[in-house]
């Protein structure tokens, strides 16, 4: 596995850190120019992040990993230049059902997040099912991977009364999208969203923020909204806390 760009650690206290955002310009259907990753950064700069581990999509469509790579160190040297004091770290959002997911996560080619590499952000689909979700969770864990789910409320398969929960008992990683709770993608995705925060599901939350546009306006009331649900400390944890943690190669438990 290629080493990631040297970048600083997350340390503890560092403000917020978010493992799902499509900050590296020209990847994916994020930022689409410099400037505009530029922009991201300050946005969230303003709402108290300091640690960002964007997560351009690993699918053949868009762009290898390679690219990935020599975009982010691209992108940091840009960030301190401007005088952004945002670090970011290595991480993708990879396609649970793509091809050789499965076979590529725990082997060099796996685009896992962060240096330590114990932990894989990926999305399931949105519309189709997943009934071997536990045997697909179960053969990553027995690879010495976690899968930390992106945006689960807004899958068919988590919007299946107990999925969320047996996902975790399972043992998965949940990251709440926080646009979800104030409705940005419909009814459906907030009411689960809403149901795993009061049940504690969620190990983390996340912008999955893909463009500079209203970005302090929507990201900010959507962090307002996680802290009336779940209260000033565990909205803490999980924005700032747990995330750098799994960063880090910690376990959370």
């Amino acid at each position: 596995m290629t080493p990631e760009p040297a970048a600083p650690g997350p340390g503890a206290g560092a403000g917020y850190c978010d493992l799902h955002c499509h900050l590296l310009y020209g990847l994916d259907d994020g930022a689409r120019t410099l400037e505009e990753s530029l922009e991201m950064a300050r946005a969230l700069l303003d709402l108290g992040f300091r640690t960002v581990a964007p997560s351009p999509h690993a699918r053949p469509e868009y762009a290898p990993v390679e690219l990935a790579r020599s975009r982010l160190e691209e992108v940091r040297q840009a960030l301190e230049a401007a005088g952004l004091p945002l670090e970011l770290h290595l991480n993708a959002e990879n396609d649970l059902v793509g091809d050789r997911f499965l076979e590529e996560v725990a082997t060099d080619r796996g685009r896992r997040l962060g240096a330590p590499g114990r932990c894989v952000l990926v999305e399931a689909p949105y519309t189709s099912p997943v009934p071997r979700l536990p045997d697909i969770i179960f053969a990553m864990k027995v690879k010495g991977v976690t899968p930390l789910f992106a945006h689960p409320e807004r899958c068919a398969e988590f919007q299946r009364p107990g999925r969320p929960a047996e996902a975790v008992a399972a043992g998965a990683l949940l990251q709440l999208d926080l646009g979800a709770l104030t409705g940005r993608y419909g009814k459906p995705a907030r009411k689960v969203a809403e149901a795993c925060v009061d049940q504690g599901l969620y190990a983390v939350a996340a912008t999955d923020l893909h463009s500079p546009s209203g970005a302090r306006e929507w990201v900010g009331r959507a962090m307002d909204a996680l802290r009336v649900r779940a209260g000033d400390r565990e909205a803490t944890a999980l924005l700032g806390e747990r995330p750098r943690r799994l960063l880090r190669g910690e376990s959370l438990d």
